[in-house]
Order: C-alpha cells, then sequence, then structure tokens
C-alpha cells in the first residue's frame, strides 16, 4: 500500500474524495478507457472534438468560481439562509405558516424514493406516486364540493389563469369578456391579466362584493367599458384578499342567468369551515395547497389545483390520474384523459404545463392523510379562532376592523399609520402586510399562538400615532384583558383529532364568527384512507409501502431520453429545508431577504455565463413557462419596433409538444418546418417557410441539440436565415445538458433560450415537479424579461409568468449548489461524460436496435433513437412491450415514441458507471433475443412474455400457469435479479379502459378484495 509521508494510505490516482464531481460522474478511470475503446477513440476530448461541430463550438472556458467540496459549500448555504432573517409571517396573500410533520418531510420531500421519481407515464413503475397524487385529487374534489380534480397546477395565479382560458374554451365564444373579482390576490389578477392580454381575451376586474351587475355598473360609472360581447366567465376569491369572506350565492346566480360560467378561487383549510364552491354553484375551482404542510419557501414550489364540474374534465389542464384496471382485472392508476396534453395536441392542447408540482400536492396530500377530517377542520378552527380574537382585541383597544365576516385575515383601519404599524410589528418580529396608507392586514394561520396574537396587538396599538381607544385601556388591547377570547386559551388539536377547550369552557365554536349561512355542514375525505393512518408508525409504514411500489433513481438508472434523469445529489437537496429559505414570505422586505438576493443573482448570472446570453430570470417555475416568458419576450420586441404584425413561429416537426403550445398561449400562431432524412431541418423547407411568410416571421424554435439526438451541423445557417428575415432564434434549453462547457447558444445564434434547472442542473423530477425554467436573452431582450407580479418593476417590462417574482426560489439552492460543487471544469467534464456514455449506448446496441440519427462522424449527442419500427412490422413486438418487458428486468423505460413513433429514446447522463450502463444494454440485448424467439414462430407476439409484461409476484406464483414460457424467465431473465428483484404492483394497465369509464377518485377498499 502506498504510503503519504505522514503515513496514511495515499488518495488512490485520480480520485479525491473532496472533489465532488468525482461523487457526480459515474464512469472514470478504467471505465471511461473502456468506453472509449468500444468507439475506438483514444481520449474523451477526441470523441467530443469529432461529435460536436467546430461552428459551434465555444472559444472561451466558462468564467465560474473553482469548484468546493460539500463542507465548503454547505457552510456557505448556512451563511447564506442565515442572511434572510426568519419572522412570524403574518402577509398571507396566499402564502401562509404551516407545520410540515417531520414523518412527511423526512420521508417525502426529503426522500430520494420520491423526489428523484419521473413523471409517471410508465403506470406499472408508478403506483405509490400515482395513488398519493390520486389522495391529492380526493382531497381537493372533497373540498370543493366539484367532481373531478386535477393532480396540480403551478401556482394560484397561473391556475386562475388556465380557469379564464378553460372558461374561454368550454363556451366556444367567439366574443365576450371574463370578469376577475377585484379582491383576487394581486399576483392573480396581474399573471391573469398578462396571459389573457397575450391571446386577445377581454377580462374586466369588477368589485364584487355588492353583486355582479353592481360591480359592472361601478366599472361604467367609474369610466370603463365593457367589451364587445357576452359575459363568458366570472372568477370570484371567496377568502378574498382584503380578508374578507364573500357568500358567493348572488355573483353566481347573476352569472348563471347569463349563462356564464363561475370559476371561484379558494382556500383548501377554510373549507373544511366553509361552504363549499360545488354547493354555492360554481363549476371551476382553483387555488394553492401551500397551507397543506408545504413551506412558504420564499414564494414556490407550491402545488395549485383545479377542480371541475362534471362535464368539463376534458377541457382541464395539466395531468389527470385515473383509475383503471390490469391484465388481471386488478384496479390499477394512470394518467387518464393524455389526448388533452401538449405532448399529443401540440398547439391545440389545453394547456403548455408539462412539468407541474407532483412532489409538492404529494406532501399536502399526506398532509391530509396524516391529519384527516378532523385534523384538518382543529387546524382551521384554531386558525380561525386566532383571528376572531385579534379582531376582537382590536375592536376593544379602539381600532376599526374593515370585515366582520373573515376567515384567517383581519383587515385593520389604521389611517395614515399603515407604514409605522408595519415596521413597529416588524420591530417587534412579525411581518404584516400593507394593503395601503391606511390599512394593515394580519394573516393567522397554523402556527399562530396566544403570544403571537397578543404581540401583535401590542405592536398595532402602540405603534407611533395610535390613538387611545375609545373606552377601554389600551393595554387591555396588548395584553388581552379587554377581548373576550384573547385571553383563554384557544382551540388545539388533540392528538391529531379533535379541538378542545371551547367547549368545555363554554365558549362559542369559533365557526360561529362565520354566518351560518356559509358554514360547511357537509362531510369531506370519508374515504378510509384518510383516517387509517393517525400514528406516526402507521404514517410511515403507509408512506414506505407507496414508494417501495415504485422505480425511482435511487434504485435503478432511468434512461428516458429528453429528460436528463442524472444525480441529484443530497448535498444539493440539503439546504431546502433550513428555515432560512423554508420559511421566508416572497413578500418580506428586501432587507430581510439578502441571503436569498445573492443567491439568485449569482444564479442568474452563472447561468448568463454558461449560456452566453446578457440576462437571466429565474421566475419562470416550469421549462413550458420559461419558453412562454422568452415567446412574450420576442412578442414585446416585435412590438416596440412597430412590428406587431408578426405574429407566426416556425417550429420543426420534431419539436417537443410545448414548443407549439406555449407559442399558442403566447398568441402566436404556428407554421411546421420538416425535417429531413437525417434528422436536420430541412433547409429548404424552411427557405421556402421564410419566403411564403416573411414579414409575419417572429421567430423560430428550435432545439439543440435536436430532438433527434444529434448535434446538427447547420445549426448556424438556420439562425442567420431566420434573423436575415427579421425574426427571432429561440433555442429550447431541453437538451443543455450536452452543450455546457462545450457550446453557448447565445454565441451561435441564439436570441433567447429557457433552461430546465429540473433537467440539465440537478433539481430533481420529482415525480412530475417541481421544476424552473429560467429564461435567458440577449441583450436586447432583456427589458422584456418577466416583470414584478407585485409592485412596480423599473427594470422589467414583460409580463409576469408565475405568482412570486422569483418563481420557485425554495430550490434554486439546489442548482446553485450544483454549480458550486462542480466548478467549470466539473460542468465541462459532465458534459463530456454525457456524450461518451450515450456514444457507448448507441454503440453497443446499434446492431441490436439501429440507432435511427447520427450527427457527424456517425456519432450522437447526449442521447440516441433506437429504432424499432422494422421489428414491430416483422414480428409484431411494439416498442412499448419493449418498454414494459424491461419493467421485468429492473429499469424504467427509455421515452416511448417520443419523437418518432414506434422508437425509444435513451439518455443515460453522465452520472451512471458502466456497470449500471452494461446492466441495461444487457437486458435491452435480451430483449432482442426475445423478440427474436417471436420472430422465429416460437411464440405468438400476443402470448409472448414481452406482451404479457409485465409480471408480477402474484402473477408468476399463481397456481395456474399457462404461458408458453417459464416462470423462470417471466421474473428472473437474467440471474442477477435473484438478488435485487423489483416486482411491479401491477400488470400492464389498460389505458383505453380508464379513459372510457373516467373514475378520478380514490376507489373504495371493496375494489382490491380479490386481488
Amino acid at each position: 500500500m502506498t504510503t503519504s509521508p505522514q503515513g496514511s494510505p495515499a488518495p488512490a490516482p485520480g480520485f479525491d474524495p473532496d472533489v465532488f464531481a468525482d461523487r457526480h460522474l459515474g464512469p472514470r478511470g478504467r471505465e471511461v478507457r473502456v468506453m472509449l475503446d468500444q468507439l475506438g477513440y483514444d481520449t474523451l476530448d477526441a470523441l467530443v472534438d469529432a461529435a460536436v461541430p467546430k461552428t459551434i463550438r465555444t472559444d472561451r472556458p466558462l468564467a465560474l468560481p473553482a469548484a468546493r467540496s460539500e463542507a465548503e459549500v454547505l457552510a456557505h448555504l448556512r451563511d447564506l439562509a442565515g442572511r434572510n432573517e426568519v419572522k412570524r409571517q403574518m402577509i398571507g396573500q396566499g402564502y401562509y405558516g404551516t407545520a410540515t410533520p417531520p414523518v412527511i418531510r423526512r420521508n417525502v420531500l426529503e426522500s430520494p424514493a420520491w423526489y428523484t421519481a419521473y413523471t409517471p407515464y410508465q403506470p406499472e413503475i408508478s403506483q405509490g406516486r400515482l395513488e398519493a397524487l390520486l389522495n391529492f385529487q380526493q382531497v381537493v374534489e372533497d373540498l370543493t364540493g366539484l367532481e373531478v380534480a386535477g393532480a396540480s397546477l403551478l401556482d394560484e395565479a397561473t391556475a386562475v389563469a388556465e380557469a379564464v382560458a378553460l372558461m374561454w374554451r368550454a363556451s366556444r365564444a367567439r366574443s365576450g369578456y371574463v370578469v376577475l373579482d377585484a379582491d383576487l390576490f394581486p399576483q392573480s389578477l396581474t399573471v391573469t391579466r398578462g396571459r389573457a392580454e397575450a391571446i386577445g381575451l377581454p377580462v374586466v376586474v369588477a368589485s364584487l362584493e355588492g353583486g355582479l351587475a353592481a360591480g359592472l355598473d361601478a366599472v361604467l360609472a367609474g369610466g370603463g367599458t365593457l367589451p364587445d360581447g357576452d359575459l363568458v366567465g366570472v372568477v370570484v376569491q371567496q377568502t378574498g384578499a382584503s380578508g374578507r369572506v364573500l357568500d358567493a350565492r348572488g355573483v353566481v346566480a347573476e352569472a348563471k342567468e347569463r349563462k356564464a360560467l363561475v370559476t371561484m378561487a379558494t382556500d383548501l383549510l377554510a373549507l373544511t369551515l366553509l361552504v363549499s364552491p360545488g354547493e354555492l354553484g360554481a363549476d371551476i375551482s382553483v387555488g394553492s395547497a401551500q397551507r397543506l404542510g408545504v413551506p412558504m419557501f420564499y414564494g414556490g414550489p407550491h402545488a395549485a389545483y383545479m377542480a371541475v364540474r362534471k362535464g368539463l374534465e376534458r377541457q382541464l389542464p395539466g395531468r389527470l390520474v385515473g383509475v383503471s384496471t390490469d391484465a388481471d382485472g386488478a384496479p390499477g392508476y394512470r394518467l387518464a384523459l393524455a389526448t388533452r396534453e401538449q405532448h399529443i395536441r401540440r398547439e391545440k392542447a389545453t394547456s403548455n404545463i408539462c412539468t407541474a408540482q407532483a412532489l409538492l400536492a404529494i406532501v399536502a396530500s399526506m398532509y391530509a392523510v396524516y391529519h384527516g377530517p378532523q385534523g384538518l377542520r382543529a387546524i382551521a378552527e384554531r386558525t380561525h379562532a386566532r383571528a376572531v380574537a385579534l379582531a376582537d382585541g382590536l375592536r376593544a383597544a379602539g381600532t376599526e376592523v374593515e370585515h366582520d365576516v373573515f376567515f384567517d385575515t383581519v383587515r385593520a383601519v389604521v389611517p395614515g399609520r399603515a407604514d409605522r404599524v408595519v415596521t413597529a410589528a416588524a420591530d417587534a418580529g412579525y411581518n404584516l402586510y400593507k394593503a395601503d396608507a391606511d390599512h394593515v392586514q394580519i394573516a393567522c394561520d397554523e402556527t399562530t399562538t396566544a403570544d403571537d396574537v397578543a404581540a401583535v396587538l401590542a405592536a398595532i396599538t402602540t405603534a407611533p400615532g395610535a390613538e387611545a381607544a375609545s373606552g377601554a385601556d389600551r393595554s387591555s388591547g396588548a395584553a388581552g384583558e379587554g377581548s373576550p377570547r384573547a385571553d383563554v386559551d384557544l382551540p388545539e388539536v388533540e392528538g391529531a383529532l379533535a379541538p378542545v377547550n371551547a367547549s368545555a369552557r363554554g365558549l362559542p365554536s369559533p365557526a360561529a364568527a362565520l354566518p351560518d349561512e356559509l358554514r360547511r355542514t357537509t362531510p369531506y375525505l370519508q374515504h378510509p384512507t384518510f383516517h387509517a393512518h393517525r400514528s406516526e408508525t402507521a404514517m410511515l409504514r403507509y408512506l414506505r409501502g407507496l414508494s417501495d411500489k415504485d422505480l425511482a433513481l435511487d434504485r435503478t438508472m432511468i434512461p428516458l431520453g429528453s429528460c436528463t434523469m442524472k444525480l441529484n445529489a443530497t448535498a444539493e437537496m440539503e439546504a431546502i429545508s433550513y428555515p432560512g429559505f423554508a420559511d421566508i414570505h416572497p413578500y418580506v422586505p428586501a432587507d430581510q431577504a439578502r441571503g436569498y438576493a445573492e443567491l439568485i443573482d449569482a444564479l442568474e448570472s452563472q447561468l448568463a455565463e454558461i449560456t452566453g446570453y446578457a440576462a437571466v430570470s429565474v421566475q419562470p417555475n416550469a421549462g413550458s413557462q420559461g419558453e412562454f416568458a422568452g415567446l412574450l419576450a420576442i412578442k414585446g420586441y416585435h412590438r416596440s419596433r412597430g412590428e406587431e404584425h408578426r405574429d407566426l413561429v416556425l417550429i420543426p416537426a420534431s419539436a417537443h409538444g410545448t414548443n407549439a403550445a406555449s407559442a399558442a398561449l403566447a398568441g402566436l400562431r404556428v407554421a411546421v418546418v420538416a425535417t429531413a432524412e437525417d434528422g436536420e431541418i430541412l433547409l429548404d423547407d424552411l427557405r421556402a417557410k421564410l419566403e411564403a411568410h416573411g414579414e409575419q416571421v417572429a421567430g423560430i424554435m428550435i432545439t439543440y441539440p435536436s430532438t433527434h439526438g444529434v448535434y446538427e451541423e447547420h445549426v448556424r445557417e438556420v439562425c442567420d436565415l431566420v434573423h436575415n428575415a427579421g425574426g427571432q432564434v429561440y433555442i429550447d434549453g431541453a437538451n443543455l445538458n450536452a452543450l455546457v462547457g462545450l457550446a453557448r447558444p447565445g454565441e451561435f445564434g441564439g436570441d433567447v433560450s429557457h433552461l430546465n434547472l429540473h433537467k440539465t442542473f440537478c433539481i430533481p423530477h420529482g415525480g412530475g415537479g417541481p421544476g424552473v425554467g429560467p429564461v435567458a436573452v440577449a441583450e436586447h431582450l432583456v427589458p422584456f424579461l418577466p416583470g414584478a407580479p407585485v409592485g412596480a418593476d423599473a427594470e422589467h417590462a414583460g409580463v409576469p409568468v408565475s405568482a412570486a417574482p422569483h418563481g420557485s426560489a425554495g430550490i434554486l439552492p439546489i442548482s446553485y449548489a450544483y454549480l458550486a460543487l462542480m466548478g467549470p471544469d466539473g460542468l465541462t467534464e459532465a458534459s463530456k461524460t454525457a456524450v461518451l456514455t450515450a456514444n457507448y449506448v448507441a454503440a453497443r446496441l446499434h446492431e441490436h436496435f439501429p440507432v435511427l440519427y447520427t450527427g457527424p462522424g456517425g456519432l450522437v449527442a447526449h442521447e440516441c433513437i433506437l429504432d424499432l419500427r422494422d421489428l414491430t412490422a416483422a414480428t409484431g413486438v411494439t416498442a412499448e412491450d419493449v418498454a414494459k418487458r424491461l419493467i421485468d428486468y429492473g429499469f424504467h423505460a427509455p421515452t416511448l415514441s417520443f419523437p418518432v413513433a414506434g422508437t425509444l429514446m435513451v439518455e443515460p447522463t453522465e452520472s451512471e458507471d458502466l456497470a449500471e450502463l452494461d446492466r441495461f444494454v444487457d437486458a435491452m440485448i435480451a430483449i432482442r433475443g426475445e423478440i427474436d424467439r417471436v420472430a422465429a414462430g416460437e411464440w405468438a407476439v400476443a402470448d409472448s412474455v414481452l406482451r404479457q409484461a409485465p409480471h408480477t409476484a402474484a402473477s408468476v406464483t399463481a397456481d395456474a400457469w399457462d404461458k408458453p414460457y417459464s416462470r423462470e424467465l417471466a421474473a428472473f431473465p437474467v440471474p442477477s435479479l435473484r438478488a435485487t428483484k423489483y416486482w411491479p404492483p401491477v400488470r400492464r394497465i389498460d389505458g383505453a379502459k380508464g379513459d372510457r369509464n373516467l373514475v378520478c377518485s380514490c376507489p373504495p377498499p371493496e375494489a382490491f378484495a380479490a386481488v
């Protein structure tokens, strides 16, 4: 053994345990040599030089800080978190303090079994998270009183905007307008108006407290006008931004009389006490599930929701979990009505949403499972009681409370003193909301204590300028002596079940502060799931049982093309739970978020350096929203030059469906550019389209490397042609993992790109979100970056695309940590290694499954498409059969039939080592052997091990076995599986049956009785 001068063992050659890149990269040393030998290259640089066209290579290295160790980065992140000042957050406006049960935080939010999973497109290996998302849908359906709910949206503001678009689609109106409640949260108003303007949907903002007609009359009386046409829909906020709770029955009746649809923005916790939107006659309900156990995270990520009445389910945006059956008739879950979505319907989709907020929806669903209906109601009663005590104390101290009917938010009238009151409260450790110069609002939540109520009362009633309380000693407000409720124990949760104290002490029920006609009398969360897991032991085992049903990166490679399922390192994930990051409200004063400001500024600057653009905004909270923001920037730029007529976007036929859907959302038309036989854009067709459309062309959207998995050699020519025609070039950053450190989109012709931090920069996919889709722009587009959703933004005039100024800020420390850990050299090495692993897999599999497209030197980029179409034609075995059979080998399938039907697209990423790559290759070769047995006539395809896949433990251990292949081949096709077998919980799910008989709520236990 080699020793150092001090006598301790010396590090192995080429490996330093403190260099994070050596932990992130799978292949190293001898493994790299083996892979290069397979490809016929002497060095990794030689391979990259052959694969990546010289015309796009950057001539300067990444100017980023040098790599740091995990310990150094975590210490730095703790310091940044410490620069954020954590106060008691009573700002409200859609963001509230909440207590995430530790069993959920540790075993869902911080568990790689949950956060490294992919979107459940392959339902057989996703039953655990599908059940969790179905629980979320059930919570939303029960509390809103509407029949069908989706599996999450991005945030409440965009959910309101999606509801407005849904009402227009459902109405089929060619003209008309939608009325928005003036008491919607400010960010909802801003985002919705911006989106509506982008696609030309007229909206009118009106106060609805006095009714719909009265609100519209007030608009006219104030000098406003109403658009032509009939009323299409109304959006009303049940628990308003001002705190008031509105009895919406009158507004709903007026809207229905005019044959308009009604959307109600609601609060799920409040709905445990308030009559549901469905009972009030609403057609649609939207809101945020944040306060169900999800930290504020400085604005996100949080799961928004949408529920609709029966008949509107096919208009829903986003994903929908439904119930079907498997090949043996057992119940199974799957994503339903997928034909609504962007990856199929492109510009005609119901939305451009791809990644949503699955992980946060799961956290919220488990919060409801853990607390159950009694616990949720107890938390709501306690929250409401704190607000009632606060209001009583203010009145006793002589301060007017504007609204008599409220749930959690008290609006205090403080003429001319709002600034002083907010400052006094902040000095005492509390953040309040300044509505205007004369009003301050205080939002209570489940974390609010009696001491908090007393402290806030003291701050308000003793702030400079406060007048003496009329008929009462001011100290009574501070101490609570003059309040009928502030001096008593308020309802708490006993165990996890019920409120106590109130009835025992003869106090009125807290809900009595709400009028009887607004109080809920209908039950909710009656399914056994919401009653069976009260103890932590039961909850822990429920969570473990669900995660054991699924395949995630903690078990296996996930070779999904165009998805970059790379390592989500624990060190990168750790900081998101720090209170200094998790417990910050998005609207705190800037001096309370200095750590976040430093982190966000540095991250945006580093992403700009990586991409070669002038500026970056991290506001878009999904890749789809980054696309939308980028297209709005292009649209705004043309408008600023008097070229509003440029409204046509060219999109290659191979593009991801979100490109076309985002263009439609931005109010742009789409023209498709053909693809050549080698996978590149067909230049002749591009020239023809530019010639035909000329002055109408706003730009082109291309993905680089292309969705065909190759570095296109003529990308600069494509960019030049579009620029010469007056258009802008949008380069989709979905495949940036093959470019970092090698090429910069902003240098080879891009004007704007969106990035996927949940791909290239290590934010995990979370089973379908969260994601972050920063938009990066050239200098001339900087003024058109997304503006702030609330307040003035002197720097950017673009339309806000997220409810919070920095979108899903709470997960930005993940990507920040990745860049800090890797450094410029590590990032560049990651791109090179991604090219190496993809080409190694392609080379080993080519003789068994031809690689459809290759680029320079016969090489691929960071992914490859395996062409099964000839095999399917000859044998009947489909790409889907291969995908399902891979489950029996313990693998998540590659991307199925995208971008070419009948193919599999494989992206190994740089994080998989040679052993895992070979395990996947060996499985694919073995499956090819099974296909050959079908071709030889040994099995009919319908009876083959491929068509019957996947095989459950129950199916291979049943007494009867009538298959033409052995049980051993079904379950253990390779010997290594005997030691590490993953058993799918269901056999192949019948997708068509699930769509024909749509069920989107939890099935009764009896449905599983025969399983």
